[in-house]
């Protein structure tokens, strides 16, 4: 589930809420469903996104008018006038679905990186702004990175992509005499395994465009020359859920009994793997069912979100997927810390300063409200993240930070005014 923008901002990507809505620019990076809740009731003009995220949204919600959008290229740079002042805006390819984008936002407020969901392959990273790479000498930072850390947690190697869909044409190769080959592929993102597996076997690919709308619009707009109706075409789109495993066993029992080569069912997928079910996503394998599996991610490796932080360098790293915490990661534990902040300035050290005038009730901030809660107990321990006697605002600051709070330190405003007598020389 994507997370608010700081209130600081003038734009919200991809939350589409009450609070949101009064923001006045809005980004939506893919059309993923988890990533457009809420978007009939409280989008408004303007929607920024790809040609192709827009007639996806359009494709699930009807209702919605196309005048709603502003469509944005990847590789696009586009000047965003505002009030507070205008901001530009850099789309970016996110390498992780049909439309997908990165946005890149410059402007008085600093520079913020949102990846939305993505797959930080080296091949993606080639393509970010090569000035706020990791060069040698190179004194420009990315001051804020919005980072998707679906499978920060897991511990495991995840293929490439490339990787995993050879693994899949060598399943299909192993079986040469099994009559139809089912791919559970409809889950927008998976259209580089049909694209591949076209130009591996020359055959054509059915998909069910009653049934698999958003898989079939999405090759239409990217790789029509692969699609076919003919619905005994031997290579076919299959749900995943919720009846794959049943509909393989049943399927391979009917052949063994007619004596017959079975159909073959391949699941890609890396959820399986990410959330501990197995634990070795390195090849093919086949599971009770008869189902083959093999890891296919559109979302980073752990090793992948390192890599790329180092060589982004952000002064302060949020996770846009609340479970998995961007503190969990070695390169926040050892650059983003709030100490570190305190004694730098600019327009990051702003903008969090103007998150905790709104989040937190005068005249305690983040810290003296933790300092007033260990003495009124006697310098009693206390876990300041989870308390449940802060104000909604109070928990909403921690949470938008995702950084563990230390203690004892003084409080936010008490930092702010000594950084600042340190540079006046007071």
């Amino acid at each position: 589930m994507p997370i608010e923008m700081p209130d600081g901002l003038p734009f919200s990507v991809d939350t589409w809420t009450a609070k949101s809505g009064r923001k006045r620019h809005h980004f939506l990076t893919h059309a993923h469903l988890d990533h457009l809740q809420g978007f009939v009731a409280n989008s408004s003009h303007p929607v920024y996104a790809t040609p192709i995220t827009k007639r996806l949204t359009m494709l699930q919600f009807p209702q919605v008018k196309e005048e709603l959008f502003v469509e944005v290229e990847v590789g696009e740079t586009v000047l965003v006038r505002d009030l507070e002042g205008s901001f530009s805006v850099t789309v970016l390819d996110a390498n992780h679905c049909p439309g997908a984008a990165m946005f890149f936002f410059e402007g008085e407020f600093g520079n913020i990186l949102h990846t939305g969901d993505c797959r930080l392959s080296s091949e993606c990273l080639k393509k970010l702004p090569i000035r706020y790479m990791a060069m040698k000498g190179s004194e420009t930072r990315l001051d804020y990175l919005f980072l998707d850390c679906t499978f920060g947690r897991c511990p495991f190697f995840i293929p490439s992509k490339d990787s995993a869909i050879q693994q899949v044409i060598s399943c299909i190769w192993k079986h040469p005499n099994a009559p139809v080959i089912h791919l559970a592929c409809d889950y927008l993102g998976h259209e580089e395994i049909l694209i591949q597996l076209n130009r591996t076997f020359g055959a054509k690919i059915f998909v069910d465009k009653i049934k698999f709308p958003q898989c079939f619009m999405s090759l239409s707009l990217t790789a029509p020359e692969i699609l076919t109706e003919d619905p005994s075409s031997r290579f076919q789109v299959c749900e995943a859920f919720p009846r794959l495993g049943a509909r393989a066993k049943a399927g391979i029992a009917e052949a063994r009994t007619r004596v017959e080569p079975g159909s073959v069912f391949i699941r890609p997928s890396a959820m399986r793997y990410a959330i501990g079910e197995e634990d070795d996503c390195s090849g093919l394998e086949r599971d009770d069912s008869g189902v083959w599996r093999v890891c296919f991610s559109t979302h980073s490796s752990r090793e992948e979100l390192e890599w790329a932080l180092k060589l982004l360098r952000p002064r302060w790293v949020v996770s846009t997927t609340p479970v998995c915490l961007a503190a969990e990661l070695d390169y926040v534990k050892n650059h983003c810390s709030l100490e570190a902040l305190a004694t730098g300035d600019g327009p990051i050290w702003r903008l969090l300063g103007r998150m905790a005038e709104q989040a937190v009730a005068a005249p305690l901030t983040l810290f003296g409200k933790a300092r007033a809660v260990e003495e009124k107990r006697g310098g009693e321990e206390v876990d300041v993240g989870f308390s449940k006697g802060f104000n909604p605002g109070l928990r909403r600051l921690y949470r938008s930070m995702n950084v563990p709070v230390p203690r004892p330190l003084p409080s936010l405003s008490e930092l702010l005014d000594g950084s600042r007598r340190s540079r006046s020389g007071l």
